[in-house]
């Protein structure tokens, strides 16, 4: 049956036992590939009826669907013709792992971060009213997580106001964004699944009461007029109808027919509509279904029957900051951990687990997250706010005026910083270092192993008076790394017999760096290695160890563009230094998903380019630096104009 499945076009001829079984055939086929692939594979089976019932009620893509977040759109992928790129899903040459318009004109909305696409809808209808295109509907999949961002209900409030807009919102509700959904939202889905219309309520009453003699009419009339109070009581999509959204629901989200009839109405309504869906995340695979944890929110490889993984299981950096912050906790009673609905996949559930009254997550809502943080800070306690590297970009605002500007004592903890891979370009997390690069007071490491992770959030914690981050990548963490010395907070990893070149190593990039002046080393090029494993404020004594050499080049996992490399050039500038500084990180691009080390090797971040490019230096960078210098000479002597 799924073979058959060209287009959306496909869909609507299909018979009530022909839907169940294609609806089986999905679960079979992603529980197959996804197993193989990692992936999104808990959120998707859990919406496999839906996605049906929405193609054959809408034609897409003239009707435009925007998932929130794009996670949950394998199943409209297989609908949309896409059936062979899963053998080589999230891999390079397959399909990505978010919607993605070069793959299809079903695909609108390539940005996977949660909680934008009601304002991206919103935007995409009231352009369909102006421009007079009626025969148009935008439909808006949201996962309840997401109404724990306050973006979302900023949206909500301005769809409400737009009574024309063509505009079908769908929550799917399923408990769960990431992490169990936390907050007032989740209270509030929750008494709606567990209660009957208000409707139904009135109906009984008209038939009931209309029939009792004398008093029975009165009644009636008097719950009708109560009507505002009853549907609070009793079924409170109230909050919904009360922004001046017209409510649907619930729905059973795996009964097609009936989810059919519900959108359809909510199609011909005209203006903007909540059509609550209920579903069951992890749907037909009992591994998903009993998770307790989130882990079958996002899976790597594992086995497709059981769902245990097939790769032996690695120290990461994620487990190495777990446990130290938790022996941190036991020393220090300030010290409190916050998250954006991401407990598990941050490393703070053994806090949690630990210090229960002492842990918060928050929904997904990154600016609340930071500000909370600010003010736990003014209460004498120490925030870790742990978030991944691409998610803190959502805060920045927060980050520098109610954290930086306060000098508060937070600590933030990136996780999947630099280039991740997989996941696309919305989830590399290549912007960090040049983004606080530019927050005053805010303290910034990048510890290169295990030791340094420990070594520096300590350090980190100990900053009470201005706020401090830590950043790390995705995956195993290297071996521990020592250094020979320590030079004003500067670590040397590796000495060159020849003052030719510095490499300055940004953090996980360290062994490459080592590795790469050893290479150098036998074709006759001194490099001395050093991590400052502070990043900002980079130590002044830098300025007088750069003097001996001909160049220094900085190896950072970010963008080069306003990165480490850009503040060095400035902090020599600024000293008078003439000596060139070269750089080697991203590019200021969007990066599309394959695998990091397929990255790495696309941009030329491996030990054989590296190397190459410091013998290149090497011999140029003397008469450079010579040049420069004269130069810098030349100004000091000439006379100022008046």
């Amino acid at each position: 049956m799924l073979e058959s499945i060209k287009s959306p076009a496909d869909l609507p001829g299909l018979s009530e036992d022909q839907l169940t079984a294609l609806a089986e055939e999905i679960r079979s086929f992603l529980i197959e590939k996804v197993s193989k692939s990692g992936g999104h594979l808990g959120p998707n089976l859990g919406i496999v009826e839906l996605t049906i019932a929405l193609h054959r009620s809408f034609q897409s893509p003239k009707d435009v669907m925007i998932f929130d977040t794009g996670h949950q759109t394998y199943v409209h992928k297989l609908l949309t013709g896409r059936m062979a790129g899963f053998d080589k899903l999230r891999q390079r040459g397959g399909l990505a792992g978010y919607p993605n318009r070069v793959e299809s004109e079903h695909d609108v909305v390539e940005n996977s971060h949660a909680s934008t696409a009601l304002s991206w809808s919103d935007g995409i209808a009231k352009g369909f009213m102006l421009t007079k295109q009626s025969d148009r509907t935008v439909v808006c999949v949201v996962g309840d997580g997401s109404l724990t961002g306050g973006m979302a209900w900023e949206a909500l409030n301005n769809i409400a106001s737009s009574t024309n807009e063509k505009l079908v919102i769908v929550v799917n509700d399923n408990e769960r964004s990431y992490s169990p959904t936390i907050g007032g939202v989740a209270t509030y889905l929750s008494t709606l699944r567990t209660t009957k219309g208000y409707e139904k309520f009135l109906d009984w009453g008209k038939g009931v009461l209309e029939k009792t003699p004398v008093v029975g009419h009165p009644i009636y009339e008097t719950l009708h007029g109560m009507k505002k109070g009853i549907k609070d009581i009793i079924a409170p999509q109230g909050m919904f109808e009360d922004l001046g959204l017209k409510y649907f629901g619930p729905i059973d989200g795996h009964d097609i027919l009936a989810m059919e009839k519900a959108l359809k109405i909510a199609k011909e309504f005209g203006g903007p509509v909540l059509v609550h869906v209920i579903t069951e995340k992890g749907k037909g695979h009992a591994p998903a279904i009993n998770d307790e944890a989130e882990k079958f929110h996002a899976v790597g490889v594992v086995d497709p029957e059981t769902g245990e993984p097939v790769n032996k299981s690695v120290k990461s950096w994620t487990s190495v900051f777990s446990d130290e912050l938790v022996k941190i906790g036991n020393e220090r009673s300030d010290v409190v951990a916050i998250t954006a609905a991401m407990m598990g996949p941050t490393g703070l559930d053994k806090f949690e687990k630990n210090f229960p009254d002492r842990t918060f997550d928050v929904g997904i809502a990154e600016q609340h997250a930071t500000t909370a943080a600010a003010g736990m800070a003014y209460a004498g306690l120490h925030p870790v706010v742990a978030v991944y590297s691409t998610f803190l970009n959502r805060a920045f605002d927060q980050l520098l005026l109610d954290v930086a500007l306060h000098k508060a004592g937070v600590t933030f903890v990136l996780d999947r910083a630099g280039v991740t891979g997989d996941d696309g370009p919305s989830h590399n997390g290549i912007w960090d270092l040049a983004l606080t690069g530019i927050v005053p007071t805010l303290h910034v490491a990048a510890p290169r192993d295990g030791a340094r992770v420990r070594e520096t959030l300590r350090e980190a914690i100990d900053i009470t008076d201005a706020p401090t981050l830590l950043r790390f990548p995705k995956g195993a963490v290297n071996d521990d790394i020592p250094a020979f010395e320590r030079r004003d907070g500067i670590d040397v990893l590796y000495r060159g017999e020849s003052a030719d070149i510095l490499l300055v190593s940004i953090g996980a990039f360290a062994a490459m760096a080592v590795e790469a002046a050893g290479q150098a080393y036998r074709e006759g090029v001194g490099v001395t290695v050093i991590d400052p494993r502070w990043v900002k404020p980079l130590p002044k004594s830098l300025i007088t160890m750069a003097q001996r050499y001909k160049s220094v080049v900085v190896l950072e996992d970010g963008i080069k563009h306003g990165g480490i490399a850009s503040t060095i050039s400035e902090l020599f500038r600024d000293a008078g230094l003439s000596v060139p500084v070269h750089s080697i990180g991203v590019p200021l691009a969007f990066i599309e998903h394959s695998k990091r080390a397929e990255v790495l090797q696309d941009l030329g971040i491996t030990v054989q380019n590296i190397t190459r490019s410091l013998v290149t230096w090497s011999a140029s960078d003397l008469s450079v630096k010579e040049e420069m210098q004269l130069q810098r000479d030349e100004n000091a002597h000439r006379k100022p104009l008046h």
